[in-house]
C-alpha cells in the first residue's frame, strides 16, 4: 500500500520537469515558450514506451492502413500540439488577450448570441481537439463568459495549475460528478453558457459509433439541451499556420430530436474533424477501452 507522503512525493517528482521548463522559459515570448513545451512533449511521445504503445493501438484501430513512418510522424506532431495546448491552458489569461490569433466563423455563433439576447443559456460541445479554449476565448471577447465542465486530476500539482488556467478562461468551473451537475443545471437555467468536452469515455454512457467504432458516450449535454430547450452547438478551435493561430468554427446547432441521435450527430461532427486533422486530437484518452 502506497502511503500518502510517498504518493505526494511521487506526484512532485512527476511535476518537476514541467515546472522546470515553465519556469526557465518564462522570460521568453508567448510563442517561443509554447513551441518549446510543444517540442518537449513531442519528444516524450517519441520515446516514452507507454504513451507510444497506447497511441499506436488507438491509431491502428482508426487508420489500419497507416504506415509505421506515418504513425511516428503523427505521434510526434500530436505531442507537439498537445504541449502547446497545455502551455496555453496554464497561461489562459494571457492566451485570452491574443485576439488577433482567433479567426471566428460559423452559424452557431449567431445561435449562441441569439439565445443570450433572449435570456437563455446555450451548450457548446467540443472535444480534446486543437485548442478548445480558443472557443471560450472568442466568446469572452464578445462579452459572453462561458463556464466549463472538467475532470479532476489525480496529481495535485497538475490539478492546481490546470484548474487555475481553466478558471481564467471563464466561470463557473464545474467538476464532473453530482455536485458539479447541480451547479451546471443552475447555471444553464439562469441563462448561462457552458462548454463540455464530450470525447472522453463515460462509464454510464450510450454505446455510440465514434471514428467508426463503438464508444461509451455521455448523453448529458443532449439531455440538458432538450430539457431546457437550449441550442447545442459543436465548436472547434483548429490550429492553423505555424500552430499559434486558430480557426474557431461554430457549427450550426444540432437539431433537437432525441438524446442519442443528437449525441451521435456530435460524434460524427468531431470524427470528421479528426479525420481531416488527426494530429490535433489527443489519442491517449482510452476512448474505446472496455467496450
Amino acid at each position: 500500500m502506497i502511503t500518502r507522503p510517498v504518493k505526494y512525493a511521487w506526484q512532485h517528482v512527476r511535476y518537476v520537469p514541467l515546472w522546470s521548463m515553465l519556469t526557465l522559459s518564462r522570460r521568453r515570448s508567448f510563442e517561443t515558450r509554447s513551441a518549446a513545451l510543444g517540442r518537449a512533449v513531442g519528444g516524450v511521445m517519441r520515446w516514452f514506451p507507454i504513451a507510444r504503445r497506447r497511441f499506436n493501438r488507438e491509431v491502428k484501430r482508426v487508420f489500419p492502413e497507416m504506415t509505421r513512418d506515418e504513425r511516428n510522424s503523427l505521434r510526434r506532431q500530436m505531442g507537439k500540439n498537445m504541449g502547446q495546448t497545455l502551455f496555453e491552458i496554464y497561461h489562459n489569461a494571457e492566451f485570452h488577450t491574443r485576439l488577433n490569433r482567433f479567426h471566428v466563423s460559423g452559424p452557431g455563433l449567431d445561435a449562441i448570441e441569439a439565445a443570450q439576447a433572449a435570456g437563455k443559456g446555450a451548450i457548446i460541445v467540443s472535444g480534446h481537439f486543437g485548442q478548445w479554449e480558443a472557443v471560450r476565448a472568442s466568446l469572452k471577447a464578445r462579452g459572453i463568459e462561458v463556464g466549463a465542465v472538467y475532470r479532476r486530476q489525480s496529481n495535485r500539482h497538475y490539478q492546481r495549475r490546470l484548474l487555475a488556467g481553466i478558471e481564467a478562461g471563464g466561470l463557473p468551473i464545474m467538476e464532473t460528478g453530482r455536485v458539479g451537475t447541480k451547479t451546471l443545471v443552475r447555471h444553464l437555467r439562469a441563462g448561462g453558457v457552458v462548454a463540455i468536452l464530450l470525447d472522453e469515455k463515460h462509464p454510464d454512457g450510450a454505446k455510440l459509433p465514434f471514428l467508426g467504432h463503438p464508444a461509451l458516450t455521455s448523453l448529458a449535454a443532449a439531455q440538458l439541451a432538450l430539457k431546457y430547450d437550449l441550442p447545442m452547438v459543436p465548436a472547434y478551435g483548429t490550429r492553423i499556420g505555424d500552430g499559434s493561430d486558430f480557426e474557431v468554427n461554430y457549427e450550426a446547432p444540432i437539431a433537437h430530436s432525441d438524446a442519442e441521435t443528437m449525441t451521435q450527430t456530435f460524434n460524427d461532427s468531431l470524427s470528421e474533424r479528426i479525420r481531416a486533422h488527426p494530429d490535433q486530437w489527443y489519442w491517449l484518452l482510452n476512448r474505446w477501452k472496455g467496450v
